[in-house]
Protein backbone atom coordinates (compact mmCIF):
# COMPACT_ATOMS: atom_id res chain seq x y z
CA UNK A 1 0.00 0.00 0.00
CA UNK A 2 1.23 3.62 -0.67
CA UNK A 3 0.82 6.46 2.02
CA UNK A 4 0.32 10.15 1.88
CA UNK A 5 1.13 11.77 5.48
CA UNK A 6 0.00 15.33 6.26
CA UNK A 7 2.18 16.61 9.19
CA UNK A 8 5.44 17.49 10.58
CA UNK A 9 8.18 14.73 8.36
CA UNK A 10 10.20 14.34 11.84
CA UNK A 11 6.77 13.28 13.59
CA UNK A 12 6.08 10.67 10.88
CA UNK A 13 9.20 9.32 11.11
CA UNK A 14 9.77 8.97 14.05
CA UNK A 15 6.42 7.38 14.71
CA UNK A 16 5.23 5.80 11.48
CA UNK A 17 7.97 4.55 9.42
CA UNK A 18 9.81 1.52 10.66
CA UNK A 19 13.47 1.06 11.02
CA UNK A 20 14.96 -0.26 7.54
CA UNK A 21 11.56 -0.04 5.63
CA UNK A 22 12.87 2.07 3.03
CA UNK A 23 14.58 1.02 -0.32
CA UNK A 24 15.02 4.75 -1.93
CA UNK A 25 14.87 7.93 -0.36
CA UNK A 26 14.61 11.38 -2.17
CA UNK A 27 14.82 14.51 -0.65
CA UNK A 28 14.23 18.47 -2.08
CA UNK A 29 13.86 20.26 1.39
CA UNK A 30 13.95 24.11 1.50
CA UNK A 31 17.02 25.37 0.61
CA UNK A 32 17.59 28.06 3.40
CA UNK A 33 16.66 30.59 0.20
CA UNK A 34 15.38 33.02 2.58
CA UNK A 35 12.19 33.62 0.20
CA UNK A 36 8.83 32.93 0.97
CA UNK A 37 7.23 30.27 -2.38
CA UNK A 38 4.15 30.61 -3.39
CA UNK A 39 1.38 28.58 -5.68
CA UNK A 40 0.49 30.52 -8.10
CA UNK A 41 -3.47 29.60 -9.38
CA UNK A 42 -4.41 30.86 -13.05
CA UNK A 43 -7.80 32.54 -13.96
CA UNK A 44 -9.30 30.11 -17.22
CA UNK A 45 -8.24 32.76 -19.37
CA UNK A 46 -4.62 31.97 -18.64
CA UNK A 47 -3.99 34.81 -16.86
CA UNK A 48 -2.51 35.09 -13.81
CA UNK A 49 -5.44 34.95 -10.41
CA UNK A 50 -4.68 37.06 -7.56
CA UNK A 51 -4.93 33.84 -5.60
CA UNK A 52 -1.41 33.29 -4.47
CA UNK A 53 -0.86 30.84 -1.68
CA UNK A 54 2.25 30.57 0.06
CA UNK A 55 3.22 26.81 -0.18
CA UNK A 56 5.92 27.35 2.37
CA UNK A 57 8.44 29.96 3.91
CA UNK A 58 12.32 29.43 3.46
CA UNK A 59 13.29 31.05 6.19
CA UNK A 60 14.51 29.85 10.05
CA UNK A 61 15.27 31.28 13.15
CA UNK A 62 16.94 30.13 16.05
CA UNK A 63 14.78 29.21 18.69
CA UNK A 64 14.29 26.48 21.38
CA UNK A 65 13.16 24.11 19.16
CA UNK A 66 17.15 24.30 17.54
CA UNK A 67 18.25 24.19 20.81
CA UNK A 68 16.00 21.08 21.79
CA UNK A 69 17.18 19.44 18.36
CA UNK A 70 21.07 19.86 19.18
CA UNK A 71 20.53 18.36 22.84
CA UNK A 72 18.36 15.74 21.02
CA UNK A 73 21.52 14.62 18.66
CA UNK A 74 23.77 14.49 21.53
CA UNK A 75 22.26 11.45 22.43
CA UNK A 76 21.41 9.89 18.81
CA UNK A 77 24.39 10.97 17.25
CA UNK A 78 27.57 11.92 19.25
CA UNK A 79 29.68 12.69 16.18
CA UNK A 80 27.03 14.92 14.32
CA UNK A 81 26.25 17.03 17.89
CA UNK A 82 29.81 18.04 17.95
CA UNK A 83 30.13 19.14 14.22
CA UNK A 84 27.00 21.09 14.67
CA UNK A 85 28.01 22.70 18.08
CA UNK A 86 31.21 23.51 16.28
CA UNK A 87 28.86 24.79 13.51
CA UNK A 88 26.70 27.14 15.70
CA UNK A 89 29.67 28.51 17.62
CA UNK A 90 31.06 29.12 14.51
CA UNK A 91 28.20 30.83 12.72
CA UNK A 92 26.45 32.18 15.96
CA UNK A 93 22.98 31.08 16.56
CA UNK A 94 21.51 32.50 13.36
CA UNK A 95 18.97 31.11 10.64
CA UNK A 96 21.63 29.18 8.88
CA UNK A 97 22.50 27.02 12.28
CA UNK A 98 18.77 26.72 12.40
CA UNK A 99 18.58 25.65 9.58
CA UNK A 100 21.48 22.68 9.73
CA UNK A 101 20.40 21.36 12.87
CA UNK A 102 16.47 21.35 11.42
CA UNK A 103 18.08 18.88 8.48
CA UNK A 104 20.52 17.33 10.32
CA UNK A 105 18.15 16.13 13.23
CA UNK A 106 15.68 14.79 10.35
CA UNK A 107 18.73 13.16 8.21
CA UNK A 108 19.39 10.97 11.12
CA UNK A 109 15.90 9.87 11.29
CA UNK A 110 16.07 8.78 7.35
CA UNK A 111 18.97 7.13 7.88
CA UNK A 112 17.32 5.16 10.34
CA UNK A 113 14.58 3.81 7.71
CA UNK A 114 16.67 3.00 4.87
CA UNK A 115 17.18 -0.38 3.98
CA UNK A 116 21.52 -1.91 4.53
CA UNK A 117 20.80 -1.81 0.56
CA UNK A 118 18.83 1.69 -0.13
CA UNK A 119 20.46 4.97 -1.18
CA UNK A 120 19.35 8.85 -0.22
CA UNK A 121 20.15 11.49 -3.01
CA UNK A 122 19.14 15.17 -1.28
CA UNK A 123 18.54 18.02 -3.58
CA UNK A 124 20.21 21.30 -2.73
CA UNK A 125 21.78 24.12 -3.97
CA UNK A 126 24.93 26.67 -3.37
CA UNK A 127 23.11 28.45 -0.21
CA UNK A 128 24.10 25.34 2.40
CA UNK A 129 25.64 22.77 0.10
CA UNK A 130 28.79 22.48 1.69
CA UNK A 131 27.38 22.29 5.41
CA UNK A 132 25.23 19.57 4.58
CA UNK A 133 27.52 17.62 2.61
CA UNK A 134 29.48 17.57 5.88
CA UNK A 135 26.03 16.74 7.48
CA UNK A 136 25.75 13.74 5.34
CA UNK A 137 29.27 12.68 5.80
CA UNK A 138 28.81 12.08 9.47
CA UNK A 139 25.47 10.52 9.45
CA UNK A 140 26.07 8.28 6.02
CA UNK A 141 30.16 7.70 6.47
CA UNK A 142 32.64 9.42 3.59
CA UNK A 143 32.99 6.19 2.35
CA UNK A 144 29.07 6.00 1.70
CA UNK A 145 29.07 8.99 -0.61
CA UNK A 146 28.71 7.93 -4.30
CA UNK A 147 28.23 11.13 -6.13
CA UNK A 148 27.71 14.74 -6.91
CA UNK A 149 25.34 14.84 -9.06
CA UNK A 150 24.62 18.45 -11.26
CA UNK A 151 21.45 19.49 -12.02
CA UNK A 152 22.37 21.59 -15.22
CA UNK A 153 19.06 23.07 -16.14
CA UNK A 154 20.06 24.68 -18.96
CA UNK A 155 16.68 26.38 -20.23
CA UNK A 156 16.65 28.64 -16.92
CA UNK A 157 19.58 31.08 -15.71
CA UNK A 158 19.96 33.10 -12.88
CA UNK A 159 20.81 36.87 -13.09
CA UNK A 160 24.27 37.51 -11.87
CA UNK A 161 25.24 41.81 -12.27
CA UNK A 162 28.55 41.04 -10.38
CA UNK A 163 28.65 36.91 -10.32
CA UNK A 164 28.77 33.92 -13.25
CA UNK A 165 24.83 33.41 -13.61
CA UNK A 166 23.86 30.31 -11.79
CA UNK A 167 22.19 27.77 -14.01
CA UNK A 168 22.44 24.50 -11.78
CA UNK A 169 21.58 22.39 -8.43
CA UNK A 170 23.64 19.78 -6.82
CA UNK A 171 22.26 16.28 -5.45
CA UNK A 172 23.85 14.28 -3.18
CA UNK A 173 23.56 11.20 -3.61
CA UNK A 174 24.64 8.18 -0.57
CA UNK A 175 24.13 4.84 -0.28
CA UNK A 176 23.75 3.00 3.55
CA UNK A 177 26.18 0.42 3.04
CA UNK A 178 28.70 -0.46 0.72
CA UNK A 179 26.09 -3.23 -0.90
CA UNK A 180 23.97 -0.92 -2.58
CA UNK A 181 21.26 -1.32 -5.71
CA UNK A 182 22.44 0.61 -8.41
CA UNK A 183 21.86 0.17 -12.25
CA UNK A 184 23.83 2.31 -14.48
CA UNK A 185 21.95 4.26 -17.24
CA UNK A 186 22.19 5.27 -21.02
CA UNK A 187 20.77 8.20 -22.32
CA UNK A 188 20.46 10.04 -26.03
CA UNK A 189 23.45 11.74 -27.11
CA UNK A 190 22.88 15.64 -28.32
CA UNK A 191 24.69 13.88 -31.72
CA UNK A 192 25.30 10.67 -32.73
CA UNK A 193 29.08 10.21 -32.81
CA UNK A 194 31.44 7.95 -35.09
CA UNK A 195 32.82 5.44 -33.01
CA UNK A 196 35.74 2.49 -33.72
CA UNK A 197 34.32 -1.31 -33.27
CA UNK A 198 37.03 -3.05 -30.84
CA UNK A 199 36.95 -6.91 -30.51
CA UNK A 200 38.50 -9.10 -27.88
CA UNK A 201 41.36 -11.06 -29.47
CA UNK A 202 43.59 -13.17 -27.43
CA UNK A 203 42.50 -10.96 -24.19
CA UNK A 204 43.66 -7.90 -26.44
CA UNK A 205 41.41 -5.73 -27.00
CA UNK A 206 42.29 -4.53 -31.04
CA UNK A 207 40.64 -2.64 -33.73
CA UNK A 208 38.33 -4.11 -35.93
CA UNK A 209 38.64 -4.46 -40.00
CA UNK A 210 37.07 -5.92 -42.78
CA UNK A 211 38.74 -8.01 -46.00
CA UNK A 212 40.10 -4.92 -47.01
CA UNK A 213 42.10 -4.22 -43.66
CA UNK A 214 39.70 -0.66 -43.48
CA UNK A 215 38.89 -0.27 -39.70
CA UNK A 216 35.16 -0.38 -38.96
CA UNK A 217 33.05 2.45 -37.14
CA UNK A 218 29.48 2.40 -36.24
CA UNK A 219 27.45 5.41 -35.40
CA UNK A 220 26.40 5.83 -31.78
CA UNK A 221 23.75 7.41 -30.42
CA UNK A 222 23.32 7.31 -26.83
CA UNK A 223 26.14 7.15 -23.71
CA UNK A 224 26.49 6.25 -20.48
CA UNK A 225 24.68 8.56 -17.99
CA UNK A 226 27.64 10.79 -16.02
CA UNK A 227 26.72 12.82 -12.94
CA UNK A 228 25.77 15.90 -15.13
CA UNK A 229 22.39 15.89 -15.75
CA UNK A 230 21.38 18.14 -18.80
CA UNK A 231 17.53 18.35 -18.07
CA UNK A 232 15.22 21.32 -18.49
CA UNK A 233 13.61 22.58 -15.89
CA UNK A 234 9.84 22.99 -15.97
CA UNK A 235 8.92 26.38 -18.15
CA UNK A 236 5.17 27.88 -17.39
CA UNK A 237 3.68 26.33 -20.52
CA UNK A 238 5.25 22.62 -19.62
CA UNK A 239 2.50 19.93 -19.60
CA UNK A 240 3.88 18.80 -16.51
CA UNK A 241 4.01 22.42 -14.73
CA UNK A 242 1.63 22.43 -12.14
CA UNK A 243 2.25 25.74 -10.68
CA UNK A 244 3.87 24.77 -7.64
CA UNK A 245 7.00 26.95 -6.97
CA UNK A 246 9.78 23.88 -6.33
CA UNK A 247 8.34 21.42 -8.77
CA UNK A 248 10.75 19.67 -10.21
CA UNK A 249 10.23 17.61 -13.79
CA UNK A 250 9.56 14.23 -14.05
CA UNK A 251 12.85 13.30 -16.04
CA UNK A 252 14.69 13.88 -13.26
CA UNK A 253 12.80 11.97 -10.73
CA UNK A 254 12.89 8.95 -13.10
CA UNK A 255 16.31 8.63 -13.70
CA UNK A 256 16.95 8.34 -9.59
CA UNK A 257 14.27 5.86 -9.19
CA UNK A 258 15.45 4.03 -12.41
CA UNK A 259 19.30 3.86 -11.11
CA UNK A 260 18.26 3.40 -7.30
CA UNK A 261 15.62 0.96 -7.26
CA UNK A 262 13.77 -2.25 -8.15
CA UNK A 263 10.07 -2.52 -9.01
CA UNK A 264 7.55 -2.82 -5.95
CA UNK A 265 10.82 -1.02 -3.84
CA UNK A 266 9.58 1.38 -1.62
CA UNK A 267 10.46 5.11 -2.37
CA UNK A 268 10.15 7.97 -0.08
CA UNK A 269 9.42 11.77 -0.45
CA UNK A 270 9.60 13.07 3.31
CA UNK A 271 9.27 16.62 1.54
CA UNK A 272 6.79 15.74 -1.18
CA UNK A 273 5.39 19.03 -2.15
CA UNK A 274 3.52 18.57 -4.96
CA UNK A 275 4.36 14.79 -5.22
CA UNK A 276 7.04 14.68 -8.31
CA UNK A 277 8.63 11.79 -6.53
CA UNK A 278 5.24 9.89 -5.71
CA UNK A 279 3.84 10.39 -9.21
CA UNK A 280 7.74 9.11 -11.00
CA UNK A 281 7.43 6.53 -8.29
CA UNK A 282 3.86 4.91 -9.15
CA UNK A 283 4.34 5.46 -13.05
CA UNK A 284 7.66 3.11 -12.32
CA UNK A 285 5.89 0.30 -10.49
CA UNK A 286 7.47 1.07 -6.99
CA UNK A 287 5.26 1.67 -3.58
CA UNK A 288 5.75 5.15 -2.12
CA UNK A 289 5.10 7.16 0.55
CA UNK A 290 5.33 11.05 0.85
CA UNK A 291 4.78 13.32 3.70
CA UNK A 292 4.03 17.20 3.72
CA UNK A 293 3.33 19.77 6.21
CA UNK A 294 0.90 21.89 4.26
CA UNK A 295 -2.87 20.83 3.48
CA UNK A 296 -2.16 22.26 0.12
CA UNK A 297 0.19 20.17 -0.91
CA UNK A 298 -1.52 17.11 0.21
CA UNK A 299 -4.43 18.44 -1.93
CA UNK A 300 -2.01 19.34 -4.73
CA UNK A 301 -1.06 15.61 -5.09
CA UNK A 302 -4.50 14.06 -4.72
CA UNK A 303 -5.88 15.70 -7.56
CA UNK A 304 -2.17 14.68 -9.43
CA UNK A 305 -2.77 11.42 -8.50
CA UNK A 306 -6.28 11.33 -9.30
CA UNK A 307 -5.79 12.40 -13.14
CA UNK A 308 -2.13 10.85 -13.63
CA UNK A 309 -3.34 7.10 -12.10
CA UNK A 310 -7.19 7.03 -11.94
CA UNK A 311 -6.83 3.63 -10.38
CA UNK A 312 -4.23 4.23 -8.01
CA UNK A 313 -4.49 2.90 -4.12
CA UNK A 314 -3.09 4.97 -1.61
CA UNK A 315 -4.01 5.47 2.22
CA UNK A 316 -4.03 9.56 3.58
CA UNK A 317 -2.87 10.04 6.84
CA UNK A 318 -3.29 13.08 8.90
CA UNK A 319 -5.64 14.55 7.69
CA UNK A 320 -9.57 14.97 9.06
CA UNK A 321 -11.28 11.71 8.78
CA UNK A 322 -14.25 12.68 11.36
CA UNK A 323 -15.78 16.41 13.20
CA UNK A 324 -13.11 16.02 16.20
CA UNK A 325 -10.48 15.73 13.96
CA UNK A 326 -11.80 19.18 11.91
CA UNK A 327 -11.87 21.07 15.02
CA UNK A 328 -8.45 19.69 16.06
CA UNK A 329 -7.38 20.98 12.88
CA UNK A 330 -9.28 24.76 12.78
CA UNK A 331 -8.24 25.36 16.34
CA UNK A 332 -4.20 24.34 15.77
CA UNK A 333 -4.40 26.34 11.90
CA UNK A 334 -6.74 28.30 10.56
CA UNK A 335 -5.02 28.66 7.05
CA UNK A 336 -4.36 24.41 7.14
CA UNK A 337 -8.10 24.35 8.02
CA UNK A 338 -9.28 26.68 5.14
CA UNK A 339 -7.11 24.87 3.09
CA UNK A 340 -7.66 21.55 3.38
CA UNK A 341 -12.12 22.67 3.52
CA UNK A 342 -11.66 24.07 0.51
CA UNK A 343 -9.76 20.54 -1.14
CA UNK A 344 -13.63 18.94 0.38
CA UNK A 345 -15.18 20.89 -2.64
CA UNK A 346 -12.28 20.67 -5.25
CA UNK A 347 -11.81 24.60 -5.05
CA UNK A 348 -9.10 26.27 -5.83
CA UNK A 349 -7.63 27.86 -2.64
CA UNK A 350 -7.62 31.74 -2.10
CA UNK A 351 -5.48 33.75 -0.02
CA UNK A 352 -4.85 36.94 -2.20
CA UNK A 353 -1.41 37.97 -1.92
CA UNK A 354 -0.43 38.32 1.61
CA UNK A 355 -2.73 36.46 4.22
CA UNK A 356 -5.70 38.05 5.29
CA UNK A 357 -5.89 39.61 1.93
CA UNK A 358 -8.42 37.63 0.46
CA UNK A 359 -11.44 40.32 0.38
CA UNK A 360 -13.97 37.36 2.03
CA UNK A 361 -12.61 34.77 -0.71
CA UNK A 362 -11.14 31.51 0.88
CA UNK A 363 -11.46 29.74 -2.23
CA UNK A 364 -13.07 29.79 -6.19
CA UNK A 365 -14.29 26.47 -8.22
CA UNK A 366 -14.27 28.04 -11.76
CA UNK A 367 -16.79 26.14 -14.21
CA UNK A 368 -18.49 25.72 -17.37
CA UNK A 369 -21.94 26.33 -18.47
CA UNK A 370 -23.67 26.60 -22.07
CA UNK A 371 -25.29 29.47 -22.88
CA UNK A 372 -27.21 29.64 -26.34
CA UNK A 373 -25.12 26.64 -27.53
CA UNK A 374 -21.73 27.83 -26.21
CA UNK A 375 -19.44 26.93 -23.51
CA UNK A 376 -19.38 29.73 -20.93
CA UNK A 377 -16.75 30.08 -17.98
CA UNK A 378 -18.68 30.83 -14.44
CA UNK A 379 -17.41 31.41 -10.78
CA UNK A 380 -18.32 29.72 -7.65
CA UNK A 381 -17.16 31.53 -4.29
CA UNK A 382 -16.57 29.78 -1.52
CA UNK A 383 -15.74 30.98 2.27
CA UNK A 384 -15.03 28.78 5.08
CA UNK A 385 -15.45 28.99 9.07
CA UNK A 386 -13.99 27.43 11.51
CA UNK A 387 -15.11 28.84 14.48
CA UNK A 388 -17.79 27.58 16.92
CA UNK A 389 -20.34 30.57 16.17
CA UNK A 390 -21.39 31.81 13.08
CA UNK A 391 -23.52 34.56 12.22
CA UNK A 392 -26.18 36.19 9.91
CA UNK A 393 -23.69 38.85 8.90
CA UNK A 394 -20.86 36.18 7.95
CA UNK A 395 -23.37 34.74 5.18
CA UNK A 396 -24.59 37.93 3.77
CA UNK A 397 -21.03 39.12 3.99
CA UNK A 398 -20.51 36.15 1.05
CA UNK A 399 -23.36 36.94 -0.31
CA UNK A 400 -22.38 40.36 -1.11
CA UNK A 401 -19.24 38.83 -1.98
CA UNK A 402 -20.41 36.95 -4.78
CA UNK A 403 -22.36 39.56 -5.91
CA UNK A 404 -19.25 42.13 -6.41
CA UNK A 405 -17.39 39.26 -8.26
CA UNK A 406 -20.56 38.36 -10.11
CA UNK A 407 -20.09 34.86 -9.11
CA UNK A 408 -22.81 32.70 -9.71
CA UNK A 409 -23.20 30.84 -6.86
CA UNK A 410 -21.53 30.70 -3.03
CA UNK A 411 -20.86 28.11 -0.47
CA UNK A 412 -20.53 28.85 2.78
CA UNK A 413 -18.82 26.04 4.57
CA UNK A 414 -18.65 26.02 8.23
CA UNK A 415 -17.64 23.58 10.96
CA UNK A 416 -20.60 24.53 13.12
CA UNK A 417 -24.42 24.23 12.32
CA UNK A 418 -26.05 27.37 10.56
CA UNK A 419 -28.82 28.94 12.91
CA UNK A 420 -32.23 29.10 11.00
CA UNK A 421 -32.32 32.85 9.89
CA UNK A 422 -29.18 31.59 8.15
CA UNK A 423 -30.79 28.70 6.37
CA UNK A 424 -33.64 31.47 5.65
CA UNK A 425 -31.36 33.96 3.92
CA UNK A 426 -29.85 31.62 2.26
CA UNK A 427 -32.79 29.87 0.20
CA UNK A 428 -34.62 33.70 0.05
CA UNK A 429 -31.60 34.26 -2.93
CA UNK A 430 -33.02 31.50 -5.24
CA UNK A 431 -31.67 29.75 -7.88
CA UNK A 432 -29.43 29.61 -11.03
CA UNK A 433 -30.44 28.29 -13.94
CA UNK A 434 -28.01 26.14 -15.77
CA UNK A 435 -27.59 25.01 -19.46
CA UNK A 436 -28.58 21.78 -18.49
CA UNK A 437 -32.52 23.15 -17.27
CA UNK A 438 -31.90 22.46 -13.63
CA UNK A 439 -31.63 25.03 -10.89
CA UNK A 440 -29.47 25.09 -8.34
CA UNK A 441 -29.53 27.65 -5.42
CA UNK A 442 -27.46 30.48 -5.40
CA UNK A 443 -26.28 30.46 -1.62
CA UNK A 444 -25.54 26.80 -0.31
CA UNK A 445 -25.04 26.15 3.68
CA UNK A 446 -22.64 23.09 3.81
CA UNK A 447 -21.59 21.93 7.27
CA UNK A 448 -17.84 19.73 7.47
CA UNK A 449 -19.77 17.07 8.84
CA UNK A 450 -21.88 16.27 5.79
CA UNK A 451 -18.97 16.74 4.20
CA UNK A 452 -17.34 14.14 5.38
CA UNK A 453 -20.27 12.06 4.98
CA UNK A 454 -19.97 12.68 0.99
CA UNK A 455 -22.57 15.46 0.14
CA UNK A 456 -21.19 17.78 -2.49
CA UNK A 457 -21.64 21.41 -3.56
CA UNK A 458 -24.68 21.74 -6.12
CA UNK A 459 -23.83 23.16 -9.91
CA UNK A 460 -23.37 21.62 -13.12
CA UNK A 461 -20.38 21.93 -14.84
CA UNK A 462 -20.35 20.63 -18.41
CA UNK A 463 -16.47 20.79 -18.11
CA UNK A 464 -16.69 17.83 -15.46
CA UNK A 465 -13.85 19.67 -13.08
CA UNK A 466 -11.29 20.68 -16.15
CA UNK A 467 -11.26 24.16 -14.89
CA UNK A 468 -10.46 23.68 -11.16
CA UNK A 469 -7.08 22.68 -11.18
CA UNK A 470 -3.84 22.53 -13.62
CA UNK A 471 -4.55 18.78 -14.77
CA UNK A 472 -1.62 16.24 -14.79
CA UNK A 473 -1.27 14.10 -17.67
CA UNK A 474 -3.13 10.83 -17.46
CA UNK A 475 -0.27 8.07 -17.22
CA UNK A 476 -1.71 5.30 -19.79
CA UNK A 477 0.82 2.79 -18.92
CA UNK A 478 2.94 1.97 -16.07
CA UNK A 479 6.04 0.52 -16.25
CA UNK A 480 7.06 -2.50 -13.75
CA UNK A 481 10.42 -3.40 -15.12
CA UNK A 482 13.63 -1.42 -15.23
CA UNK A 483 14.50 1.20 -18.62
CA UNK A 484 17.50 2.07 -20.72
CA UNK A 485 19.87 -0.12 -18.86
CA UNK A 486 23.59 -0.31 -19.37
Amino acid sequence: MNHLYYGDNLDVLREDIDTESVDLIYLDPPFNSGKDYNVLFKSPSGEDSQAQIQAFEDTWHWSSESERFLEQLKFKNGNLAELLDLMVRQFGRNDLSAYLVMMAVRLVELHRVLKPTGSLYLHCDQNASHYLKLILDTVFGINNFRNEIIWHYYNKYSAGKKCFARNYDQIFFYSKTSSYTFQPLREKRDEPVKQLVRENVNGVLKNKKDANGNCIYRIVDDKKVDSVWRIPCLQPASKEMLRYPTQKPLALLERIIQASSNPDDVVLDPFCGCGTAVHAAQKLGRKWIGIDITHLAIGIIENRLKEAFPDVEYEVHGTPKDLQGAIDLANRDKYQFQWWACSLVDAQPYQGKKKGADGGIDGQIFFTDIEKGKSITKKIIVSVKGGKNISLTMLKDLIATVQGNKAEIGLFITLASPTKPMLKEAASRGFYKAGNGREYPRIQILTIEELLNGKLPEYFDAGMGELAFKKSQRETKVIGKQMELF
